[in-house]
C-alpha cells in the first residue's frame, strides 16, 4: 500500500448543523485541501442528542463535562450521532463536491473502545486500531466522515466523547489534529484568546477555575494527542479560515512538554 502524506484529522461540534453557511464554507475548504493532504472529519452531536432525548422524556446529566449515558438510551444516541448527524454532513460533504463515507469508531477496527467507568454508564474511552481501512478510502479520494460511536469487544455500544474521538484517530494516522468549534480557542480569566498553551499554563488556569468542564475535557484530549504526536494540536473557531488556522494565524496551539522543555 503507498505511503500517504500526514492526514489532517477536524473535529467539529454537533452545532455546526445548525450553521450551513459555516458548514458549506468549511467543506469547501476542506475539498481544496483534500487536493495536498488526506482529510478526516470527526464529529460530535450534542444538540441533536439532547433534542432526541427531551422528545423521549429522557433525561441527560453530565459529570466532569461527559455526558451520562445509560444503555437503555444508547439507541437513541447512537441514531442521533451514527445517524442523523453523520448522514447530514455526509450530505453537505456532498453537495460540496466531496466524496464522503460515513463510519463509526467501531467500523474496520479503526478504534478499541472500552467502558470508561459504570458511573457514567455506556460512555467510552478510545484507543488506536488499525489504520488500514482508512488508508484505503485515502488512497479512493475518500473523506472518512466518523461518529464517535464506538463499542467494546463484547459488542456493548457505547458513546465516545468526540475531541478524545478525534484525539485517538488523529494518533491513529500520525495526523495534524484540529478542534473546530464556536469558540475562538482557550479564553483566560480576562476572556482573552491564548495564543500557546502548554502544561504549566494549563495547571494555572485549572487551578484558578478558568479552564474546566467541557472545555477542560477539550484541552486535556488536545494535550494528550499533543503529546502522542509529539507536535501542537489547534483549538480553533470553525468560521476561520482552514488556512489561517493550519498557519497558526488563528485559535490556540497546545504544546506538547516535548517542546516546550526543549527536548
Amino acid at each position: 500500500m503507498a505511503e500517504i502524506t500526514p492526514p489532517v484529522v477536524i473535529k467539529v461540534g454537533g452545532a455546526l448543523l445548525d450553521s450551513p453557511h459555516i458548514a458549506n464554507q468549511l467543506l469547501a475548504e476542506i475539498k481544496t485541501l483534500q487536493a495536498s493532504t488526506p482529510v478526516v472529519l470527526v464529529h460530535g452531536g450534542g444538540p441533536l442528542v439532547e433534542t432526541m432525548l427531551s422528545a423521549m422524556q429522557l433525561t441527560s446529566t453530565k459529570i466532569d463535562g461527559l455526558r451520562v449515558t445509560p444503555d437503555e438510551q444508547m439507541p437513541y444516541v447512537c441514531g442521533a450521532l451514527a445517524g442523523s448527524a453523520n448522514k447530514s454532513l455526509c450530505a453537505m460533504a456532498i453537495a460540496a463536491g466531496l466524496n464522503p463515507v460515513g463510519l463509526s469508531l467501531m467500523d474496520g477496527g479503526i478504534t478499541q473502545c472500552q467502558l470508561l467507568d459504570e458511573k457514567y454508564g455506556a460512555v467510552g474511552i478510545p484507543a488506536t486500531g488499525k489504520p488500514a481501512l482508512l488508508a484505503r478510502l485515502f488512497e479512493g479520494g475518500f473523506l472518512p466522515v466518523i461518529s464517535s460511536i464506538g463499542c467494546t469487544d463484547e459488542g456493548r455500544l457505547l458513546n465516545v466523547n468526540a475531541d478524545q474521538a478525534a484525539t485517538v484517530i488523529a494518533e491513529l494516522l500520525g495526523g495534524k489534529l484540529l478542534l473546530l468549534s464556536n469558540v475562538d480557542g482557550v479564553l483566560d480569566q480576562h476572556k482573552a484568546l491564548i495564543s500557546e498553551l502548554d502544561q504549566a499554563r494549563l495547571q494555572e488556569e485549572v487551578s484558578l477555575g478558568v479552564i474546566k468542564d467541557g472545555m477542560l475535557v477539550k484541552v486535556s484530549a488536545a494535550m494528550q494527542a499533543a503529546q502522542q504526536l509529539n507536535q501542537p494540536v489547534t483549538i480553533a473557531n470553525w468560521s476561520a479560515p482552514l488556512t489561517a488556522i493550519l498557519n497558526n494565524q488563528s485559535g490556540t496551539r497546545v504544546i506538547p512538554a516535548t517542546q516546550t522543555s526543549g527536548a
